[in-house]
């Protein structure tokens, strides 16, 4: 059999696509580390890096959990031993990688389309092979599309090309995957380019989600990691066995949710495997610049449990394991300007001794790096890194992502290129298009999607003589990290007009609670029907000790707009916060589903030991992920 590329469609039980409209505002933090093996490089970069705001990015928080069969379009790339399905609609995951021989799928494929909150613009799905580019977290275009295409490498293999612009770091991403004829692993080569004439910071993890039970076993070729268990401060410990003597490389026999960090030698072969009873499972390797691996384990304990269940419903168990540029998730790396980076990557099926396999760490680990050489040897992989470089332009578009690339070519933020045929700019850029053409950006409302760079910025503090266009100036100097030249601006727009989305950013910006709280109630009663405004507004009267206030909003909604998970999460809490325990027990006992459950959130849990003093929490509320864990 030849390697072959075809579009197809996914079809299965799914929800509705994530929407949203109201920009992030928030950033990250930057996060440091002290202790025995933290060096001075990974201390500079943890301390490195980290986005004043999330902008341009909107917030993909409108989603609910009613399924129903439907399509999603995918591309197969096959040959006689994988199958491997992308959805380029998805940011391009892998969805599915199948040996063909035994019919065995080597990911977690889930069996629904279920957007949950725990990506950075809240909606992402669990799953497949996730690409994750920008900064800490879940990336961006998790549930965007990607452009896609076919070409034809020079050997005649055909290759899906993915690609996009990073907007909140400005790069350029290009994804080939391919398929040789006789090859027993996909190779996916990822290049990043810098346009800018600045050093931006950069993050790149591949997210694998594959099948767990208690027999799965996690080898790399090392035998410390870096340990992050949500409550404790980052730590360089041996693996598999910690102090207390438990073999953390079998996640499905560890209570709590950790992540391990592996902490690679320089020396050593790039790769992970996770191997069952029988020895047998997937196994991923790159090229050197690929430096970081990973574990990731949700814990046998009920939050655990339910979160699978919650992602991907019953008997749906899986691990992550993953891989990185950097040596922890919690770093960003500096890239120069201009400059661009590539690696190649290859996932297959590993078969081992699995008396090796379950043997003593060594023997393990070196049973699975023997029949890696054996599977993939480095040869080879070197020679389908150096293949790629000649891989050329398009032969035929398959799919279309968004029109923010083109736009920014037409901005001169880059130069296009035939390699990525990036298309038009599209109506949601058409705003931006007409600053440039005109020097006046049009007057909208709700306002225009959120952009950020100096371009537009220069434009804009040349320009701004409107309450749109001040507002928009708002969000480049917030995205700038200059909250008062934010505040400046956003106080302009709400001088000329006083709309919810200025007061929603300055409520961002407030120094007390209590400020905060009335520019959010205010914006509410601006646009009562943006319910994402309204649960900002009952959520910040909580937080300035207003319960009965944020009642009063509660009270007068009506239909879908009451019955909403977050709505009536915030009704328990302020009936709480007034002394009546009674109706927060009948709302419990009625149901609050929060179909954007925060991963890392515990207040459904909380709600219900503070008014049920000694009783468990019934599984279905129960999101912990480790005893001990802080309330969010």
């Amino acid at each position: 059999m030849t390697s072959t590329l075809r579009t197809d469609a996914l079809r299965i039980e799914g929800a509705a696509d994530p929407v949203g409209t109201l920009p992030i505002l928030h950033g990250i933090s930057s996060y440091t580390a002290e202790g025995v093996g933290i060096d001075a490089e990974m201390r500079r970069n943890l301390a490195y890096g980290a986005p004043h705001s999330l902008l341009p990015y909107t917030r993909q928080d409108r989603y609910d959990r009613h399924r129903a069969p439907r399509e999603i379009p995918s591309v197969v790339l096959e040959n006689e031993h994988l199958t491997a399905v992308f959805l380029p609609g998805l940011g391009g995951r892998l969805w599915s990688l199948t040996d063909r021989r035994s019919g065995r799928e080597l990911l977690h494929r889930n069996p629904v389309y279920q957007p949950a909150n725990l990506a950075l613009r809240d909606a992402w799905l669990a799953g497949g092979v996730e690409w994750n580019l920008g900064t800490t977290g879940h990336w961006p275009l998790t549930c965007e599309p990607l452009h896609a295409a076919r070409l034809t490498a020079p050997d005649g293999t055909p290759v899906l090309r993915m690609y996009a612009f990073e907007r909140l770091r400005g790069i350029v991403l290009r994804m080939d995957t391919w398929l040789p004829a006789g090859s027993p692993v996909l190779f996916v080569h990822v290049e990043l380019h810098n346009p800018s004439a600045d050093e931006t910071p950069v993050y790149w993890w591949s997210n694998i989600a594959v099948p767990e039970d208690a027999d799965t076993r996690v080898l790399a070729p090392t035998g410390h990691a870096f340990h992050c268990d949500y409550v404790s401060d980052l730590k360089h410990v041996p693996f598999p066995q910690l102090d207390d003597g438990e073999d953390r490389s079998y996640p499905g026999r560890v209570a709590r949710a950790a992540d391990y960090f592996l902490d690679l030698p320089a020396e050593e072969r790039r790769w992970i495997a996770a191997l069952d009873a029988t020895g047998a499972g997937l196994v991923q390797t790159s090229t050197d610049l690929l430096r970081g691996r990973k574990l990731f384990c949700w814990g046998t304990g009920t939050g655990g449990r339910h979160w699978q269940e919650w992602l991907s419903g019953p008997d749906s168990a899986y691990l992550e394991i993953q891989a990185g540029l950097a040596r922890t998730q919690l770093e960003h790396l500096p890239m120069p300007a201009g400059a661009t980076w590539s690696w190649t990557e290859a996932y297959g099926l590993l078969q081992a001794d699995p008396t090796a396999v379950h043997g003593s760490w060594d023997q393990a680990r070196s049973a699975a790096a023997d029949a890696l050489a054996e599977l993939l040897p480095p040869a080879d992989l070197a020679a389908a890194h150096a293949a790629a470089a000649a891989f050329g332009a398009p032969e035929e578009l398959l799919a279309h992502g968004s029109g923010w690339a083109a736009l920014e070519i037409e901005a001169g933020r880059f130069t296009g290129s035939p390699l990525l045929p990036f298309g038009t700019p599209g109506t949601e850029q058409e705003p931006w298009r007409q600053l440039l053409a005109t020097g006046t950006l049009p007057v909208g409302d709700p306002p225009a999607a959120p952009v950020t760079g100096a371009h537009w910025r220069a434009l804009l503090e040349a320009g701004a003589r409107d309450w749109h266009a001040r507002y928009q100036l708002g969000l480049i100097r917030l995205a700038d990290g200059e909250r008062d030249g934010a505040r400046a601006a956003f106080e302009s727009s709400v001088e000329e007009r006083r709309t919810p989305w200025a007061l929603r950013a300055l409520a961002f910006l407030a120094p007390s609670p209590q400020q905060a709280a009335e520019l959010l109630a205010e914006a509410h009663e601006l646009r009562p029907d943006v319910q994402e405004l309204t649960i900002e507004a009952v959520d910040a009267l909580l937080r300035a000790d207003r319960p009965a206030d944020a009642l009063g909003i509660i009270g007068a909604l009506t239909g879908a707009a009451r019955a909403h998970g977050r709505i009536r999460l915030a009704e328990a809490k302020a009936a709480h916060a007034c002394g009546d325990d009674h109706r927060v027990r009948q709302l419990l006992a009625d149901g609050i589903q929060v179909d954007n459950m925060r991963e890392g959130e515990v207040s459904l849990d909380t709600l219900w030991l503070a008014v049920h003093p000694g009783e468990p929490v019934p599984p279905h509320y129960d999101f912990r992920m480790s005893d001990g864990m802080p309330e969010a």
